[in-house]
Formats: structure tokens, C-alpha cells, sequence
């Protein structure tokens, strides 16, 4: 399970925060990155290449001082010029451009979408496992193969199940959230008169659950039926494969003179196609009937 994304957010910028988690994370935490680099600071890189080219003629001119009574000069050269080395070492950045652009362009559209995405930490783990059963249902049906060919309504698909993932995992989060408040709450201790009052409030998270739940519940019962679909859609094909190559079969049969012992079987090969056929339809059928109970 990673990162949820509303949506509603861009798909760019949805891309950005599911690739992200773990720096989601810590900038829940209270991280903050530090700040991308003013672009003048960015053209350091001329300076270490002039650096580097004056470098031999600085040595040179230092070891021609040193032997002469100029030598105090030398040294003084010879300073400067390690002063100057050590300032630049310290200007370099602990952190790469790169790196720091990335992090700090996150934070931003992090900020941003504050409350439209969500992550692995917002969820106890009862509620985890509750979403995880939602998204392998979701995803068992957008990579149906009676999705992808259209035999679904692949459009209302694409739009409804992610609005699905985002309402049940933002359900869920808030659930989380509040059992986590209320199991601290009963760990602490309570006093009778505050127990009765705790206990309705357990009903309400005990039955706000179940009605998650049963949505969960709604989406696996259409995964189930485009499991169904899909299984029969893959026969349908094999079948076919199959009635293709019987003029052969046929053909092989009279010629040894058995034609009449594979006479039944053969008809009974075009009559699965035809069971399979009807399971097809039925199973799309009952695929799109329970897509309506899910809009209901």
C-alpha cells in the first residue's frame, strides 16, 4: 500500500507524490528541506574550473618566491591561496542541486495538496488491511482484459473506481485517527460515569467501520464478476483457437477412415464454445449490474 492521491489533484503532480512516500512522510513529520539554491549560486561551477586552471601558476610562482628574498612573499601567496581553497570547500553544498531542487519542488506541492493525498502512516492496521483488500479489487478490474477490450464500460471505470480508493482510504484515515484517540483514552483509565459515555462512541467507530466495509465488500463482489468475465473471455478465445484448426482435424479423420468416432466430440467442441459464449455475456452482464449497485 503507498501513497492515495485524491483524484482531483493534477496527474503530474499525483505521479510526484505516489513516487514519494518516504519523504511524505518525514515531511509530516516536520521536516523541512532546505531551499533550492538562488540560480547565481548555481553557476559556482566556473569558479572551481578558474580554481583549478590558476593552480599551477600560482605553485610556480610561489616556488620562484620561496627562492628569493622575496620568500615572506611566497608565504604570504602561499597563504592566500590555501584561504581561498578552504573558503570554497566550505561553500559547497552538503546537499546536491539536484537533490535539494527535488526535495524542496516535493515539500511545496506537498504543501499545496495538504489533505489530498495520503500515506501508509495514516492508517492503523486494521484500516491497512482494509485498503488493500479495496485497491487488489480496483486494480483486478482495470487490468481486466474484458476492461481493456471494452466489453466493460472502461471510461466510467477509469473515473469511479479511483473516487472509490480516494472516499474509502479518506474514510479510513479518519477512522484511524479517531480509534487511535479513543484506544489511548480507554488505556488511560476512565471512570465509570465517562465509560458510558465512551461506549457510544466505540458503537459509532464500530459501525462507521462496517459501513467501509461494505463497500470494500461491493467493490470485490465486481471484481469477482469480471474475474469471472475474464476467465470466460480467455476460453472464448482458446475455444476459438480450437474450432479454427477442425476443418484439419476433420480432414485427417476421413482420410484414416475413423470420421465416425469423433463425430460426437467434435460437436460437442462447438457447442462449449457456444456455453462459453452465453457464460461471457452473462458474466459481463452481472459485472455491469454490480458497477450500478457501486454508483447507488
Amino acid at each position: 500500500m503507498g501513497v492515495v492521491v485524491d483524484p482531483a489533484v493534477p496527474p503530474e503532480i499525483a505521479g510526484l507524490l505516489r513516487a514519494n512516500g518516504p519523504l511524505l512522510a518525514r515531511i509530516r513529520a516536520g521536516w523541512v528541506p532546505p531551499a533550492a539554491l538562488p540560480v547565481p549560486v548555481r553557476r559556482r561551477n566556473s569558479s572551481s574550473v578558474a580554481l583549478l586552471a590558476v593552480t599551477p601558476l600560482v605553485i610556480a610562482l610561489m616556488a620562484v618566491l620561496l627562492e628569493s628574498p622575496a620568500a615572506p612573499a611566497g608565504f604570504l601567496l602561499l597563504g592566500g591561496f590555501v584561504f581561498v581553497v578552504l573558503v570554497k570547500i566550505a561553500s559547497i553544498s552538503e546537499v546536491p542541486e539536484d537533490d535539494r531542487s527535488h526535495e524542496r519542488a516535493l515539500y511545496e506541492k506537498a504543501r499545496l495538496h495538504d489533505g489530498r493525498y495520503l500515506i501508509p502512516h495514516d492508517f492503523d492496521e486494521e484500516a491497512a488491511a482494509v485498503l488493500r483488500r479495496a485497491q487488489l479489487a480496483i486494480g483486478a478490474v482495470l487490468r481486466s482484459h474484458v476492461n481493456a477490450e471494452g466489453l466493460l464500460d472502461g471510461a466510467r471505470n477509469a473515473i469511479m473506481l479511483p473516487e472509490q480508493e480516494w472516499e474509502i482510504a479518506r474514510l479510513l484515515a479518519k477512522l484511524s485517527a479517531l480509534r487511535t484517540e479513543h484506544r489511548e483514552m480507554l488505556a488511560r483509565g476512565l471512570a465509570p460515569e465517562a465509560a458510558a459515555v465512551a461506549r457510544p462512541l466505540q458503537s459509532a467507530l464500530d459501525s462507521s467501520e462496517a459501513a467501509v466495509v461494505a463497500r470494500v465488500e461491493a467493490l470485490e463482489r465486481y471484481a469477482g464478476h469480471v474475474a469471472e468475465a475474464e476467465r470466460a473471455y480467455h476460453a472464448r478465445d482458446q475455444i476459438e483457437e480450437l474450432r479454427a484448426s477442425l476443418p484439419r482435424y476433420e480432414e485427417l479423420l476421413a482420410e484414416s477412415g475413423a470420421g465416425t468416432m469423433a463425430v460426437a466430440e467434435i460437436e460437442r467442441l462447438a457447442e462449449d464454445a457456444d456455453t462459453v459464449e452465453r457464460t461471457l455475456r452473462r458474466s459481463v452482464t452481472s459485472a455491469h449490474e454490480a458497477f450500478r449497485y457501486l454508483e447507488g
